[in-house]
């Protein structure tokens, strides 16, 4: 399917990414152009990378930084800017759009696990991710954000689920409303447990929907950061389980381990099919559920 000229086609790179250690801003520079690089000569049009891959940053700051949470967080403020003028400049130059995973962003006086979102001509949005975990909010002190997007591509509505905003299933339904027909998960997890139960959470999201969910993760050790000091993961494409898509789910997933690009070719004219004339209509038949809930009365 590759080389399609069918806009309604579009081939996707999924990130299992290592975080790396960097001695100076240019060598973390020159290693995700490396990156972005390869998926353009795979001829991908959207590329995913995991939630907070930008903590590999801190490297260039020395152990002083890195080795402090707070102290981290305070830093990585002041590298905000060159972090999105080096994606934004690689989506153009490329002509690719970007899911930069994520980035704790300070606004105000508040840090928010933030997902920046590329055009190939240069613009960019972002997704917060919503509901925080224990080590976000009790050891870390980043805050959830406020509000679900989605952003229109020339291929169609994209939208982003930040790794446990994956596993509560009323954010992606209102993505999926406004016309969402690929999920981005961008996730960093640091057991296996933590991995099946954002897998879990991308598959169901997938199946109720009948969308594309498309999981990034963070993978490998990395014991100087212990915000992201284990990483396990495998990136995958999950697909609604119905007639032209896999029994179970799965359209392709990566090697264990592995630093790589995973590809797929997304058929968004299958998503509408499946909607329409599927074995069953989970998309469609949301609204069933209200009729057979009991309320609790006041």
């Amino acid at each position: 399917m590759s080389g399609t000229t069918n806009n309604r086609v579009v081939r996707v790179a999924s990130a299992q990414y290592p975080i790396g250690f960097f001695k100076r801003w240019g060598d973390y520079e020159a290693h995700i152009t490396q990156w972005v690089a390869e998926a353009a000569l795979g001829r991908a049009r959207l590329l995913v990378f995991p939630e907070y891959f930008s903590l590999e940053i801190s490297s260039t700051f020395g152990p002083e930084i890195y080795s402090d949470l707070h102290a981290t967080l305070e830093k990585l403020s002041h590298a905000l800017g060159g972090f999105v003028a080096l994606f934004r400049s690689l989506a153009q130059k490329y002509h690719v759009h970007i899911c930069a995973g994520s980035f704790p962003v300070r606004d105000g006086g508040t840090y928010y696990n933030r997902s920046y979102f590329f055009w190939p001509n240069g613009h960019c949005e972002w997704q917060e991710k919503l509901q925080m975990t224990r080590f976000e909010k009790e050891r870390w002190n980043v805050s959830g954000g406020s509000g679900v997007n989605e952003f229109l591509t020339e291929f169609g509505t994209v939208a982003v689920n930040v790794c446990y905003d994956s596993e509560f299933p009323l954010f992606a339904r209102q993505q999926a409303e406004q016309g969402a027909e690929i999920i981005l998960v961008p996730s960093c997890t640091d057991t296996m447990a933590g991995f099946h139960r954002v897998k879990i959470g991308c598959q169901a999201r997938a199946l109720e929907n009948q969308c594309y969910v498309v999981q990034s993760p963070t993978i490998g050790s990395c014991d100087w950061q212990a915000a992201v000091d284990e990483n396990v993961g495998v990136a995958a494409f999950y697909t609604p389980v119905d007639n032209g898509f896999p029994p179970n789910g799965i359209l392709t997933s990566g090697k264990p381990h592995e630093p790589q690009w995973v590809y797929a070719d997304l058929d968004l004219d299958a998503i509408q099919r499946v909607r329409e004339q599927g074995q069953v209509f989970n998309y469609r038949d949301w609204d069933g559920q209200h009729r057979h809930v009991r309320r609790p009365k006041d």
